[in-house]
Formats: structure tokens, sequence, C-alpha cells
């Protein structure tokens, strides 16, 4: 292929190193009002009384607005295909209070300064409740977290605010409890994650105004501009057709602008008062009120013979969506489809959960989405299993592994028709040199080095449900405009759907000019996630640009006068008859097209697919454990990664390397707990201490391709998958040094030095 599989460099490479991009703050009007929000400190509590008045009076301050001035309709803010699974459960302000940080009334004025003396003036009596802050206490309760009749499931998964349930279900395959008591060796553990912040750099921030025809237009930092549209007429209670939602450059989301966090402040703010508003948060405001990964109790179950064949695999997930439902009924299930069908051949399984409210913040989508923490689960008692069979476990792996052809019937019945798993553990092992390493070596004066390894399987958007839609059109010269609607958040995916439509035209990449996304010019796509983008609406894009193509030849076919458009060629730059030579070229083409033309010569196409084909991936750690003090420092990190055909090699890398490194920080620092009161204590980056490029070790990340034939030029994704080996790689690698084996996350130096000293004694 000329252009799909090529190293290309990222359209916005040189404007970003420059710093030339304009974000949703650079491109704000300057007399916007600044929104922010007054918080509840409690973590429960019903607002008894809220004065307003002195705070009005500050100079400046244009308006306030309490629970008294909302629309009393409820709405979810999850970014997800209507109708949403996610219940309806919010009010843009509420007398309920429900975490710590929690909206209670929304200020607005000149400048910041206005605005942060009038939040100090604003008088809120509370009658304070009692609060549910663990997760295990919250099914069937006493305490109702959302009591309130208007509350709304509009999908039938196993919701009801009356049990403080946002979703339970239970699914099963063979006679599981027969299997499982007659398996010979039976191993289980319970696995707790916590609810990691995405922390991108830049953090929630939105702009909104009314144009010139009535016409409410947002600006923000989203990967979802449609779903948006949708949420802020169901939260104003305004026709969709009155609101239009744009997304500038994104500096990053990793999911968590897949909830529309911050949009409905502004936006209730410009609709009412007819004036440009902005809200931006603060870092403090994006660890406290953000859409964090659900924390996660994962209980697995492995059965198996004595030589190490696995039988059955049961689950039960405890999933904590926090105060409201969003992104709860969904991330849930990923965590048994997507990690049980890592092992093929499987006689029976047992998939239950529960997915529960409680008094912290709101939980939504994180990459990985549920997948990462049921894998952690999965592939710790895998290793746990290799242990106690005394079998290596890449060769318990080896025997039990899913393997392409075979059906997954805890992953929605789907067969893996691609999946080169089987090579990337073979290539994995060769890179770090398994059987010399395994399971670890003194290194003297107290250091012992040690590897472990995890496989992981994700998917390529939601089955039956996601859509993408890319518009193509040539314009004189002979260039292209290609329109999107799924929101490139610096993953590079303008550029990887320009490389498949210059493929397709048989041109340079620079010829296709990108623009994403609004929701008045792009053709409708669900937005950027679910590792949807490349998969979907890159069969799309694929598509419009075969339609043009194809109207390219028939207008060539005409001005070279035949109409055997079988005997011409399309090379790019011109249209050929190769039976007598003649050539038009593509810029009389396109100007032909501007003059006296009834052929359309721009294209849209929309594609959803009946599949999701997972990709694969295969990591090992090596980390070095100090038994004196317990720190571990990562030597290195090899992956092996099955995406298909590798659209982008230079992109796909550094999606893998950073997917990695937010997988590390799970595991050795990013930690999440609240005060007997439900305060975060991780409220900046002072306590919250993501990775650095000082903790990363050595990344290593190459390819084992396989060829997914209902994807675009035999692609599949890699945006999620990448992120879910290093919990469990890490933990065995930790197990096999220390002799510890950790259930929970993060595991911290002090947890290792304090259980080695306990091991000894």
């Amino acid at each position: 292929m000329r252009v799909v599989n090529q190293p290309i460099r990222k359209k916005d490479a040189m404007s970003l190193v420059t710093g030339k991009p304009v974000y949703t703050d650079d491109i704000a009007p300057k007399d916007c009002l600044i929104v922010k929000l007054l918080r509840s400190p409690h973590a429960h509590a019903l607002i008894e009384e809220i004065d307003t008045s002195r705070a009005m009076k500050v100079p400046g301050i244009e308006v306030i607005y309490t629970y008294k001035d909302v629309p009393q309709k409820r709405f979810t803010m999850a970014g997800q295909t209507y109708p949403e699974p996610s219940p309806y459960d919010r009010l843009i302000l509420d007398q309920r209070v429900r975490f710590v940080g929690d909206p209670v009334a929304i200020v607005a004025g000149v400048d910041e300064k206005t605005v942060n003396r009038a939040l100090k003036l604003i008088k809120v009596k509370y009658q304070v409740l009692e609060p549910i802050l663990d997760f295990h206490k919250s099914k069937d309760s006493d305490i109702l977290i959302h009591p309130e009749d208007n509350w709304l499931a509009k999908c039938q998964v196993g919701a009801d605010n009356k049990r403080n349930l946002a979703a339970s279900d239970r699914s099963t395959y063979g006679d599981y409890d027969k299997v499982m008591e007659d398996c010979d060796v039976v191993v289980e553990g319970t696995y707790h994650t916590k609810a990691n912040n995405q922390t991108p750099m830049e953090t929630f921030r939105t702009f909104t105004y009314m144009d010139t025809y009535g016409r409410l237009n947002v600006v923000s930092s989203t990967q979802i501009v449609f779903h948006i549209r949708r949420i802020l007429g169901h939260a104003l209670d305004i026709p969709k057709s009155k609101i239009r939602v744009m997304k500038p450059r994104i500096g990053g989301g990793f999911g968590s602008k897949q909830t529309s966090v911050a949009e409905v402040f502004p936006a209730f703010v410009t609709w009412k008062t007819g004036k440009p508003a902005k809200i931006i948060y603060t870092r403090e405001e994006s660890q406290i009120q953000a859409s964090p990964r659900h924390e996660m109790e994962v209980t697995c179950k492995i059965g198996a013979t004595k030589d190490g064949h696995i039988r059955a695999i049961g689950i039960y997930t405890l999933s904590n969506t926090g105060a409201f439902g969003e992104h709860g009924p969904t991330t849930v299930g990923l965590s048994g489809h997507k990690s049980i069908s890592l092992y093929g051949d499987l006689e029976a399984y047992r998939f239950d959960y529960d997915v529960v409210y409680t008094n912290v913040q709101s939980a939504g989508a994180y990459r990985g989405y549920g997948a990462t923490q049921g894998i952690f689960a999965v592939e710790s008692t895998v290793n746990k299993l290799a242990a106690e069979l005394n079998i290596d476990p890449i060769k318990l792996r080896e025997m039990n592994m899913v393997k392409e052809g075979e059906k997954m019937p805890s992953y929605y019945g789907e067969t893996a028709v691609s999946c080169s798993l089987d090579r990337c553990l073979t290539r994995a092992k060769e890179m770090i040199q398994w059987d010399e390493k395994f399971p670890c070596r003194d290194m003297g004066n107290g250091k012992v080095r040690s590897v472990g390894v995890s496989l992981a399987m994700q998917g390529s958007a939601i089955s039956g449900c996601d859509v993408g839609g890319a518009t193509i059109k040539l314009n004189d010269d002979g260039f292209y405009t290609l329109t999107l609607g799924a929101g490139d958040m610096g993953t590079g995916c303008d550029t990887i759907l320009a490389q498949m439509a210059a493929e397709e035209l048989d041109c340079d990449i620079d010829r296709i000019v990108s623009y994403s996304a609004d929701t008045d010019i792009s053709p409708y796509d669900s937005g950027s996630y679910a590792s949807s983008t490349t998969y979907v609406t890159g069969l799309a894009t694929q598509k419009a640009a075969n339609q043009l193509k194809e109207a390219i030849m028939k207008v060539g076919a005409q001005m070279l006068g035949t109409e055997d458009i079988d005997a011409l060629e399309f090379d790019g730059d011109y249209v050929r008859n190769l039976k007598d030579g003649k050539e038009v070229s593509l810029i009389d083409i396109a100007t032909k097209s501007m003059v006296n033309n009834n052929q359309e010569f721009q294209f849209t196409a929309t594609c959803s697919s009946p599949v999701s084909p997972p990709p694969f991936m295969v990591g090992i750690a090596e980390i070095e454990v100090d038994k004196e003090t317990g720190y571990v420092e990562v030597i290195q990190y090899v992956s092996v990664v099955d995406c298909g055909t590798v659209v982008n090699p230079n992109l796909a890398r550094v999606q893998a390397e950073g997917g990695i490194v937010q997988g590390i920080g799970m595991v050795l620092s990013e930690n999440v707990t609240y005060n007997e009161k439900g305060r975060l204590r991780e409220n900046s980056f002072m306590q919250y201490k993501i990775p650095t490029r000082m903790d990363m070790g050595k990344l290593r990340v190459e390819f084992e391709s396989s060829y997914e034939p209902t994807g675009p030029y035999g692609a599949k994704s890699i945006g999620e998958v990448v992120i879910n080996t290093p919990l469990a790689a890490l933990t065995h690698a930790i197990y096999n040094a220390t002799g510890l084996r950790f259930y929970e996350l993060p595991v911290t130096p002090e947890q290792i030095a304090m259980g080695l000293l306990e091991h000894e004694n």
C-alpha cells in the first residue's frame, strides 16, 4: 500500500511542537462571562436554604442560579447512543447534593476575581444526611441516594434506584456449577481497582454564545459533539435544532470527555442571558468532579484440570458508579466479556455483576472501559493457577488462549476471525528473554529482578450500535476535503482517516484536508470512543472515497469520449484510457465539475458493524525490587499488539506506549482515597501521582498483524487495548520477586517492605 501502513507524520505535528494549535480557551470571545460553580462540602445533604443576595451585590456579577431556577427534567451526562443505557438521574442543579464537590450554584460574572468573591458570599444551610462511602454497603441499603420519583432508566439493565442499583445482570454458558465442581483444581481471588483519574493536560472547558439566528453555539473540548447536542437539549429542555456543538483542538481525553462534565453550565447561562459564557475547570475541579474510572472489585474463579487445561471461569464484579450512573451499566459488562474471552474452548462460564450508587463523585469512561479491571482479575488468577500447578505461565496461556477461528461464547458469540495472539506471545517471550529471566534473578545488595506476563483484548466499536460517518468532496486544483464527525483528541485519527482516503484516491495525504467535528456541518458520527474511529469511521471514509473515485472515473470517461469505464485507470492525477493512451487530468475534471455539471462530486458514507473484532495484546514487564525499601523500578516493558493492519506504525506505537504508561501508574502510584466525610484526598498532582518519564523504564512495542476482513484495509482498533496488560503483568512480576501476591492497586513500596518483613517473621 502507498499510504496506509506507512509511518506518516501527524497532520498537526509541526503545529503542535511550535505551539500553534488553538484550543477551546484560545478562541473564546474576550467578553465571555466567567462561569464558576459553588460546590457542596458534604457527601450527602439536602439544601434547606440558600441565600445569594449578598453575592448578587458584588459589582460585575451577572447571574446566580440555584436548584430553584433550572428545569426539573432529569438527564444523563453519559455520551452514549440514544436511548442511553445510563439512567436519567441528574438535574443541572439539585436540592439533594450527593458528593463533596456536587454543584450547588452557578455563578457568572465579568471576571474570575469577581466570581470568586461572590462564591464566598453565598450562604447555604444544609440538612446533612448519612452518606454511603463504602460501595460494599450500598446495595439494598436503607440510605437511598436517588429516592426521587422522576428517576428513569430507559433501557432494561437491571437498574433500580430503590435498591441503589444502576445496573445488575447475569450471563452464563454451559453448566457452570457442574463443570467447576468437576475440576481438579480451582483457584480464586478478589481484586480491587480504584477510581483512577484520566488527567489529560487540558482540563474540562467550554464556551457558549448565541448566534445571529438565535441558536446556542457550544464550543467544547469533547469527544462526542452529537451526543453533547442531545444531552444539552434534554437538560435545558429546548429543541436540539437550537443547538450547535463544535470541537476545536483537544488537549487529551482518554475517555474523560465522553461525559458532558462541564458543558451544561455555561450553556444554561448563555441560554438564559443571551451573553457568551465560559467555564474552565481548575485541576482540583477536574480531580473532584470529573468522570474517573469506575472503582471495581472483581472476584474471579478458574477451574482447570491438573495438567493445566482451563475448563471454566466465573466472575462477579461489584462496580461503584458514584453519585450518578454515567457509563455504569456499560463499563461493567466489559469486565467479564472482554476478559473471560481471552481463553478459548471453555466448557462453561458465569458472569454476574452489580453496579451501585455511592456518595462519591460520579465515574465515567476511561481508556479500557471496564476491561482493564476485569483483565487484571482474570490474568492475575491465571498467574495464580500457573503457580498452583507449577506450570510456566506462558506455557499455560499457550495451552488455553483463544486462537484464530475459535468462537467466543463470552464475547457475545463472536468468532475470532483475525487473531495473532499466539504469535504475539511467542514474539514477546523472545523480546524479554523469558526463559533466561523467569521467575527472578538475585542481583545482589538486596535487589531482585523478575518478570511478569499478561494478555489483553478489547473491541473495535460497539457492535450493532456505533455509527461512523465521513464526507469527502473534490475541489478545484484536484485536492479533497474530508469532513468527519469523529473528534481527534490527540490520537491522530484525522491523519489516519486521511491516509485511508488518500490510499483509496491514490494521492499524497497532503491533498486531503481534514475537518472535524461540527454538528451543523459534519456527517453524523457516534464520536471518538469505544475504539471505534479507525474501524467504523475508517470504513465510512474508505466507502466515501471509493464513491468519489467512481464519479471521477465516470466524468473522465465522458471527457475522453468513451463509455468503456473498464478500459480506464485513475492514478490519482490522471484518468487514462489504456486502449488509446488518451488522458485527462484530475484538475481538468475538478474544473469541469464546476461548470454545467450534474454529476455529484461530494459523497457521504455511513457505516456500522454487526461485529466488534477484538485487538489482542501481550505485555511482559521486567522490574527490579529493592527488598529493603520495597521500591519497584520498571526496567523494561515489552508489548506485542495485534491490531489487524497497522494503519500508521508511528501513531500506533505511541498509542501503545501511552497506554502502557497509564497502566504503570495504576499499579505503582495512582491512588484514590476519601476521608470519613467523603472528601477526596488526592485532589491535585501533589497527591495524585501520575508516572513521569523516569517511571516508565524502556518501552518496546512491536506488532504481529492479522487481517480483519470486516475492517478498512484489514484494520482493527488499538486505542484501548494497550492499557490492559500492565496491571496483571507488574503485580505478577512483584510476586515473582517477593512471593507477595497483591490484590489491590496501587502497590506501594511500604506495602512491599512491610509484607516482606511479615513474611520473614
